[in-house]
């Protein structure tokens, strides 16, 4: 992660990203733990893998690939998006988004970044440049591209005949589906000092409900892109910068009428969604998103904890500390269990009922920086190096 204010602070993210403080002391330094042990119950089988483009590299970039009826899309930085058969792994078609400079000139990446979203027959990616693309699924064709108010970090989200896009400096912005144009810009305001990375917006009833760097969630009404309610889920306090960050990177989950979100150094809240009122908080919180299920919340806190609590208050049901510090993506529910990946490349298989391990597998030595996805019967995962991976179990 990277901290925003007028020039970028490139250590800040190589701190952050390797779990180390700010300060060079010795005793500072947060180290990985061990992998743990563990007497796999199930080996899962790895049906195909397939390469797409060079992936991510160093950089914070949330690519995660989508799926919808039997194809998978996936993209990398560069530009790179590929649609690719759910059974096989068997490309259908590619396209290359990055910018021509020339005959003799390599092209300029395309800086892809927060994750893609198939609906219909589009489908949408956004990028550091402030563009975002809506490619036809047939054959991977633009059909439209918008410039936007700022980077585009989040994965577009599309309700009610729009496209949402949360951007880098605190706009969401609704745009027309058929063909990009922009409908309404909502201003959710910006701190001095966020971290590098927004939320995608959660949609019920014709609000967007969308998590801000402010410490604060939104609810946006979609059709006029007027604000409903506000609520602040996170105070600024601490002595460092680091513990003063406020940050909503979470994508909010509604369920049932409830709304659940997550501050990076704030609370694990449910409100209402209609009102935005608080009905009870927990002091835990996170960068990754949350999977609310069955009456449970899973997720994975700062340190890398995996939990589960209870959604009436927040009760702890388990909690599983073997995996502090190794840079966990957010969790996916697959086949009844979470499954975590991190970054030396293992993705780890954690029992719903107990928080035990129930299976560890070694699969790309690049690690992983986004969650896996569930496509029908398969676990499908992105490595950074961009390696694309489907398993069964």
């Amino acid at each position: 992660m990277q901290l925003r204010k007028t020039l970028l602070v490139g250590w800040v993210s190589v701190a952050l990203l390797s779990g180390c403080s700010l300060f060079n002391s010795e005793e500072d330094v947060v180290k990985m733990s061990p992998l743990p042990k563990v007497e796999n119950q199930f080996t899962p089988t790895k049906v195909w893998s397939k390469s797409v483009g060079d992936g991510v590299g160093d950089f914070y970039s949330h690519l995660r690939p989508a799926w919808q009826d039997s194809t998978i899309y996936a993209a990398d930085r560069f530009g790179i998006v590929k649609a690719l058969d759910a059974d096989s792994g068997k490309e259908k078609w590619s396209v290359n988004l990055s910018e021509k400079t020339g005959f003799l000139s390599s092209n300029r990446s395309a800086q892809l970044s927060g994750g893609l979203t198939v609906s219909g027959g589009h489908v949408y990616v956004g990028s550091e440049k402030a563009v975002v693309y809506a490619l036809n699924t047939e054959d991977g064709t633009v059909a439209w591209q918008t410039k936007v108010a700022g980077e585009a970090l989040s994965r577009p989200v599309v309700s009610d005949g729009l496209v949402l896009v949360h951007t880098g400096n605190g706009m969401l912005q609704g745009l027309s589906e058929s063909d990009g144009k922009i409908q309404w810009t909502a201003n959710l305001d910006m701190p001095t000092l966020s971290l590098r990375g927004e939320s995608a917006p959660a949609v019920a009833f014709g609000a967007a409900i969308v998590g801000g760097d402010n410490g604060r969630v939104s609810a946006v009404l979609m059709k006029e892109g007027q604000l409903i309610w506000q609520q602040r889920i996170s105070q600024t306090t601490g002595t460092t910068e680091i513990d003063r960050l406020s940050d909503v990177d979470t994508t909010p989950v509604i369920v049932d009428g409830v709304v659940y979100a997550l501050a990076y150094n704030g609370n694990l809240v449910a409100m209402d969604l209609r009102s935005g009122q608080v009905m009870w908080k927990r002091d835990v919180g996170s960068v990754n998103d949350i999977i609310v299920d069955a009456g449970r919340i899973y997720m994975v806190d700062q340190d890398d904890r995996v939990m589960a609590l209870d959604t009436q208050g927040g009760v702890s049901l388990w909690r599983q500390s073997d995996l502090l510090h190794r840079n966990l993506t957010a969790p996916v529910l697959y086949n009844g269990y979470i499954v975590v990946g991190d970054s030396e490349g293992y993705l780890h298989w954690i029992n719903t009922t107990d928080g035990r391990f129930v299976a560890q597998q070694k699969v790309d030595s690049d690690g992983f920086l986004s969650a896996p996805i569930v496509a029908s019967d398969k676990l499908v995962v992105q490595a950074k190096g961009g390696e694309v991976y489907s398993f069964t179990r």
